[in-house]
C-alpha cells in the first residue's frame, strides 16, 4: 500500500567528514522504530521504508532520538509519504518553466510555515538564485551552485520557524525511481 511507504530525509549526516553515520546503523534504528524493507540511498541521509501510518508521526523523533543517544549528535529527520513525494515532483514550478534539472533542488520543510513567514523572506537574498514555497516544500533553482547560495537551511529554518533539509533534483528523482508504484 503506497501509504504505507515514507521516504526519511536526513540533514547534515555524512558530510564534510562530521556526523559520521554509517548506513548499516541507520537501517538498524529505522527497524527499531518500527519500520520494514528500510533501504538508504547514498550515503547523505536518505531512507526508504514501510510503515503503519500510525507510527509514521513518530518515525522523525525516534530516529533523531537513537541518533542522539547512539552517536551523540542531534539530526533533524523529515518524512514524505511516497504520494506526497510524486506530488513534489509534479509541482516544481521552475522545471515546469522549463529550466535545467541539474540547477534545482527542494527544500522538505518539517512544517508548513504561515503566509506571513513565506512573505518575510527576501526573494533578492541571492541573486540570481530563486525559490518558491509550496506547502511544505521550497523548490530552489540555483543556477550557480548550492555552495555558493545564500539560500541556506539555516536562512529557511530562521524565517519559517521550522526545519528544512535539502536535496537536489537528482536525488528525488532516483528516489522515486526505487519506490514501487
Amino acid at each position: 500500500m503506497p501509504d504505507n511507504v515514507h521516504v526519511a530525509f536526513l540533514r547534515g549526516i555524512n558530510v564534510g567528514g562530521k556526523n559520521k553515520l554509517p548506513m548499516k546503523d541507520l537501517s538498524a534504528m529505522f527497524v527499531a522504530a518500527g519500520c520494514t524493507d528500510v533501504e538508504t540511498y547514498i550515503q547523505s541521509g536518505n531512507v526508504i521504508c514501510k510503515t503503519h501510518p500510525t507510527r509514521a508521526a513518530k518515525l522523525s523523533a525516534k530516529v533523531t532520538g537513537a541518533i542522539l543517544e547512539r552517536f551523540g549528535y542531534r539530526v533533524p529527520v523529515v518524512t514524505r509519504t511516497a504520494d506526497e513525494l510524486r506530488d513534489v515532483s509534479r509541482r516544481n514550478p521552475f522545471l515546469a518553466a522549463g529550466v535545467s534539472a541539474d540547477a534545482l533542488h527542494v527544500a522538505f520543510l518539517a512544517d508548513a510555515p504561515s503566509a506571513a513567514q513565506v512573505a518575510a523572506l527576501d526573494a533578492r537574498r541571492s541573486l540570481p538564485d530563486e525559490f518558491v514555497v509550496r506547502g511544505r516544500e521550497i523548490f530552489l533553482h540555483l543556477p550557480n551552485g548550492v555552495g555558493q547560495s545564500k539560500l541556506t537551511n539555516a536562512y529557511f529554518d530562521g524565517k519559517l520557524a521550522t526545519t528544512s533539509t535539502l536535496r537536489n533534483w537528482r536525488t528525488l528523482m532516483k528516489l522515486l525511481d526505487r519506490i514501487p508504484p
